[in-house]
C-alpha cells in the first residue's frame, strides 16, 4: 500500500501505531484476562486525544474497543490493530461520507476551492488541475485570491506546468469578477473544468464569509447549479482548530468535501474524523507533501490503515 502519511525526514519520532501499542504491551493483555482495565482505556483515551480525534470522536472509539474487548473478541496485539484500524475506518464511513468527486455529464464542472491562507490551497488546486490534466480533462483554473498578488502568480506557475488555461485579474479586484469570468471562458473555450480559487485571510473576517457567499452567488448566476464541488483546503497540523475553520466555512458556504494537507507520520491524523464527525462532510483529499504525485484519493480503509504505520 502506497504510504500516505509523509514522514518528514523520517525523524525519529513516535508514529500513532507506536503510541497506542505502548498501550496494549503495557498492561492490556493482562486487562483482558480480568476484564477491561479502566487505565488501559484511559491511556488509549489519551493517545487519541493527542492525535486531534476529538473528544466526542475518541469517545466513541474508546466505547468500540471496550466493547470488543469485553466480547473476547480482542486478545492479541494483531486483534487490537485491526479492531482500531476496523473503527476508525466506521467513523469515517458514517452519514455523509462518499469521498467521490462528482463532475458534470457533458457539460462545465465548477470546483470552488476554500480555506485560510497557509492551508495549502493554492498547492492543491494545482495538484488538482494537474491530475485532471492527466486524466484527459481540460482544465482552467481562476486566480480568485485576488488579495494576494503571489497567489495569483503561483496559479499562473501551476497551470503553465500541468498544461491548463489560466484567468487571473490584477490584485485588488473584485474576487466574484475573476470567478465569473473564469467560468465564462470555460465555457466559452470548451472546458471540462474550472477550478476557481478564493481568498484566505482570517476566518473570523465576516467581511471575507460575505465575499465568498457573493462569489457563490455570482458563479450561479453565470452557471446554474454550479459550483458543483465546494472544497474545503484544512491544514492537518493545527489540530481542533481546523474544526473551529470549517464550522465557520460551512456557515457560509455549502461544503461538499473536504481536502486534509499536510499530513505526517508522527502522532497526528485524527483531525480527520473530528471534523467528518462535527461537520458531516466527507473528505476527498489528502495531501501529504509538495508534489503533484502527493495528493491521494481518500478511502477510510486505506487511511486507517496508513495511521498504523510505524
Amino acid at each position: 500500500m502506497a504510504r500516505l502519511f509523509r514522514r518528514d525526514g523520517d525523524l525519529p519520532r513516535k508514529s500513532f501505531w507506536q503510541k497506542v501499542k505502548s498501550v496494549v504491551t503495557t498492561n492490556w493483555r493482562v486487562a483482558i484476562r480480568g476484564g477491561v482495565d479502566q487505565g488501559s482505556l484511559e491511556q488509549l483515551e489519551q493517545v487519541l486525544l493527542e492525535a486531534d480525534f476529538g473528544p466526542s470522536v475518541t469517545l466513541k472509539l474508546v466505547a468500540a474497543v471496550e466493547e470488543r474487548a469485553r466480547r473476547g473478541t480482542i486478545r492479541t496485539e494483531a486483534e487490537f490493530q485491526t479492531a482500531l484500524q476496523e473503527e476508525i475506518a466506521a467513523a469515517l464511513s458514517v452519514g455523509n461520507a462518499d469521498p467521490a468527486m462528482h463532475y458534470q455529464d457533458g457539460g462545465l464542472t465548477v470546483i470552488l476551492v476554500l480555506g485560510v491562507n497557509g492551508a495549502g490551497k493554492t498547492t492543491f488546486i494545482g495538484k488538482l488541475a494537474s491530475r485532471l490534466q492527466k486524466s484527459g480533462k481540460r482544465v482552467l483554473v481562476g486566480a480568485g485570491d485576488t488579495f494576494r498578488a503571489g497567489a495569483i502568480e503561483q496559479l499562473r506557475v501551476w497551470a503553465q506546468r500541468s498544461g491548463a488555461d489560466f484567468v487571473g485579474g490584477s490584485p485588488g479586484s473584485d474576487p466574484a469578477a475573476v470567478a465569473f469570468s473564469a467560468i465564462d471562458a470555460g465555457v466559452t473555450r470548451g472546458m471540462d473544468v474550472v477550478i476557481v480559487d478564493t481568498a484566505g485571510r482570517l476566518h473570523t473576517s465576516d467581511a471575507l464569509m460575505d465575499e465568498l457567499r457573493k462569489v457563490v452567488r455570482v458563479i450561479g448566476k453565470r452557471l446554474p447549479n454550479a459550483p458543483h464541488e465546494a472544497l474545503l483546503v484544512l491544514d492537518g497540523t493545527i489540530g481542533q482548530n481546523a474544526v473551529q475553520q470549517a464550522r465557520t466555512f460551512a456557515a457560509a458556504v455549502p461544503l461538499t468535501g473536504l481536502v486534509v494537507t499536510k499530513l505526517d507520520g508522527t502522532a497526528k491524523g485524527g483531525v480527520v474524523l473530528a471534523v467528518h464527525e462535527a461537520l458531516d462532510i466527507p473528505v476527498k483529499f489528502i495531501g501529504t507533501g509538495e508534489s503533484a504525485e502527493d495528493l491521494h484519493d481518500f478511502h477510510p480503509l486505506e487511511f486507517a490503515e496508513a495511521m498504523f504505520e510505524s
